[in-house]
């Protein structure tokens, strides 16, 4: 949960910067520390790649996962779900419950929060979590500038539904062989990799479909 519990600190802390210096902080550096972020986390996902021992097999679950997740659209189905909440909270809630509904959505309605919180009950690794929590704190300051204290209370969310995916993890570990959850890792550092080319803007990739990805070891373990 350490990685769950920093995440939350870290959204706690921008956004209560971002309320009491808004009209300091130049747009410019909050857009620079966002690219700089983005390195950190290419440079994570590079990392937690290279567990891995059975190469082959991290090719082809991103392959056959991505086709799975396109064929479900996860992605898709998450920015609806987003856009929704959204629309019916926009101009009938106070700033308060808008950007709490706002910031709860983009910290935890993501492939990272999932991975993050995954790796984290699978093996302890915390790596994940952790750079999330420097992506989280500095958007959260920009968040905070204009929607205000709700910002800080998404860490709430955070804590909640991460807390919950990393206890699952941790019971799913007592099943799993540690080839296994080595294999899971190294996948989800490629996704990892993807969302820091997100952030850089190279090029959009839809991470959210290639979540099936880091399960597909599981079976393939089970039946070879």
């Amino acid at each position: 949960m350490l990685g769950t519990v920093v995440n939350s600190l870290a959204v706690i802390i921008g956004g209560l910067i971002g309320v009491l210096f808004k009209n300091v902080i130049p747009e410019k550096i909050s857009d620079a520390l966002l690219k700089a972020s983005g390195l950190a986390v290419i440079t994570v996902g590079i990392k937690l790649s290279l567990v891995g021992e059975n190469l082959t097999l991290l090719i082809m679950s991103v392959i056959i996962g991505t086709a799975i997740g396109e064929l479900i659209n996860i992605e898709g189905k998450l920015d609806n779900l987003g856009a929704l909440v959204e629309s019916k909270m926009k101009n009938k809630q106070s700033n308060i419950a808008l950007g709490f509904i706002t910031c709860t959505l983009v910290y935890c309605v993501g492939s990272m929060s999932v991975i993050g919180s995954i790796q984290s009950g699978l093996s302890g690794n915390h790596e994940i979590l952790f750079s999330k929590a420097l992506l989280d704190g500095i958007t959260s300051i920009s968040m905070a500038v204009s929607m205000g204290i709700g910002v800080v209370f998404s860490s709430i969310s955070i804590f909640i539904y991460q807390g919950i995916i990393t206890m699952l993890a941790q019971f799913m570990q007592s099943l799993l062989s540690d080839v296994v959850v080595t294999e899971m890792t190294a996948i989800g550092g490629t996704l990892i990799m993807a969302i820091g080319l997100n952030f850089l803007e190279i090029k959009r990739i839809k991470v959210g479909n290639m979540l099936p990805a880091i399960f597909l070891p599981i079976l393939y373990y089970l039946f070879f």
